[in-house]
This record gives structure tokens, C-alpha cells and sequence, in this order.
């Protein structure tokens, strides 16, 4: 078995966790990130001009990569440990099996 299979298993299956149960709530922290960026830039209250809508965007948008890279990251992590944990037992039976011929 290639020894990149399980992380890329485990990286799947953390985008689809991060789809799940993330999305909403790092769209919504970036976006309130991209308010108070924009309230310092510009001034409070802030007013819905162009700049301040697209600085309210980069915030979700940053957001939603930087919690998706971290459950992306986490996921592989976990495939690998699991990879390597399922694979040890599968050694060990093999190593008698081979001095023994």
C-alpha cells in the first residue's frame, strides 16, 4: 500500500468535516474579522462602499481558507497516524514469516 494513501484519505475526510460543520462559522468570525478591519480603516460606523465590502470579503474568504487548511492538515495527520498504527500489527506478523524461509 503507498505510504501517501491514508494521509490523503484522512485530508478528505477533514475537508468534508470542515464542509460540515465549519463553513458557516468561519465564514461568518472572517467576516466579522473583515468588519473590524474595515471600522479601523475607515472609521466606525462603517459605511457600504466598495473598499469596505471587499475587505469584509477578505476576511471571509481568509477565514474559510485558514479553518479549511487546519481541518485539511488535522485530517492528513490523522491518516497517517492511522496508516502507520494499521500497518505495524501487518509487520510484525510478516517479520517471523520471512526469517523463518
Amino acid at each position: 500500500m503507498n505510504r501517501k494513501t491514508p494521509s490523503i484519505i484522512g485530508a478528505a475526510v477533514g475537508l468534508a468535516l470542515f464542509l460540515a460543520i465549519a463553513l458557516l462559522p468561519a465564514l461568518l468570525y472572517g467576516g466579522y474579522a473583515g468588519v473590524l478591519l474595515a471600522g479601523g480603516i475607515f472609521g466606525t460606523p462603517v459605511q457600504p462602499t466598495f473598499l469596505v465590502r471587499s475587505l469584509i470579503m477578505f476576511g471571509m474568504v481568509m477565514g474559510a481558507l485558514g479553518v479549511g487548511s487546519l481541518f485539511a492538515v488535522g485530517g492528513a495527520v490523522a491518516g497517517a497516524a492511522v496508516g502507520v498504527l494499521a500497518e505495524t500489527p501487518a509487520r510484525r506478523a510478516a517479520a517471523p514469516a520471512a526469517t523463518k524461509s
